[in-house]
């Protein structure tokens, strides 16, 4: 199972023995809903997080998992890291939308919990599906594993969810489509640090480099005079950039290649690069990608 550990799994050192806290069934303790649809964060309806004491653990952690997966919380007021972790995994939760169940629990207010999952240091958090711990990790991490983590956990118990918006990509788009793009570029690239494989930041980072590329660029005017001069590099690169925010992608992966056969050096690995940039606005799965990647590996071999 693929989770963001930044230290070994509790499970190295043996079983979690909850035999002790399921002696006693209890009524579920009253549940914190998210915000109603449409509020800022929130979810659409549905459980979101519960704060459960040893009283109601068997009812509210146990019992809840065998349908819907529950990811529990150990923190205490002092903990200075808990409270960086709990308030992202509260939003992540409510943001979930029913989908899981976040799970909190104090651990000096309930010692026995914490000594049978064996917490030895805090922020602990464990994955319960199917009324048993499936994974864990402590510390804090960051919100883009975390992401990832609750996915998987969220696979384990056999549940089928759209991965949530990334509020992070929202932003940035914005400020792309407001034309602020250091702004964009600046939350593209946070992204990037956090997720260096992240597709869709890579592609919205292109994008802003597009952007800055033709910005005061006539577009008419950039086409004709690349017509004028097929051998001048700037002015087919420009070219290719007005056809592609065109929506005329292939014509610009087309006159590139050939661009690619044409020149030598600097030149041939400089129109390459560019190529390859304007590959990863439109992302690998696009059919004109693929065709246009096979004809550029053939022009350069």
């Amino acid at each position: 199972m693929s989770d963001p550990r930044i230290t070994p799994s509790i499970f190295t050192r043996g079983a979690v023995d909850l035999s002790a806290l399921r002696s006693t069934a209890t009524t579920p303790a009253p549940i914190k809903a998210g915000p109603p649809a449409g509020a800022p964060g929130g979810a659409v309806g549905g459980i979101s997080v519960i704060d459960v004491t040893e009283a109601t653990f068997q009812a509210e952690v146990l019992e809840r998992s065998l349908t819907t997966p529950v990811i529990v919380d150990f923190w205490a007021e002092w903990c200075e890291p808990c409270k960086q972790l709990s308030p992202v995994l509260e939003r992540l939760a409510v943001e979930g939308g029913g989908a899981w169940v976040l799970a909190k629990v104090d651990v000096d207010a309930n010692p026995r919990i914490a000594q049978m999952f064996r917490v030895q240091g805090i922020p602990m958090v464990y994955a319960i599906v199917g009324g048993q711990p499936v994974d864990a990790f402590s510390g804090v991490v960051p919100e883009a594993q975390l992401r990832q983590w609750i996915q998987a956990v969220l696979k384990a118990g056999g549940v089928s969810v759209a991965a949530p918006e990334d509020p992070r990509l929202d932003e940035a788009d914005d400020a792309l489509m407001s034309g602020d793009l250091d702004a964009a570029e600046r939350a593209y690239r946070k992204i990037l640090a956090e997720s260096p494989t992240d597709a869709v930041a890579e592609a919205g980072l292109a994008q802003v480099g597009l952007a800055r590329r033709v910005a005061g660029a006539d577009p008419q005017a950039a086409l004709t005079a690349a017509a004028a001069a097929p051998d001048d590099v700037d002015a087919q690169l420009l070219a290719a950039d007005v056809e592609v925010l065109s929506g005329l992608a292939e014509q610009a992966y087309q006159r590139l290649v050939g661009l690619v056969r044409r020149t030598f050096g600097d030149d041939r690995e400089k129109v390459r690069q560019h190529l390859v940039g304007l590959f990863t606005i439109a992302g690998p799965e696009d059919p004109a990608v693929a065709s246009a990647r096979r004809a550029l590996a053939s022009a350069l071999f």
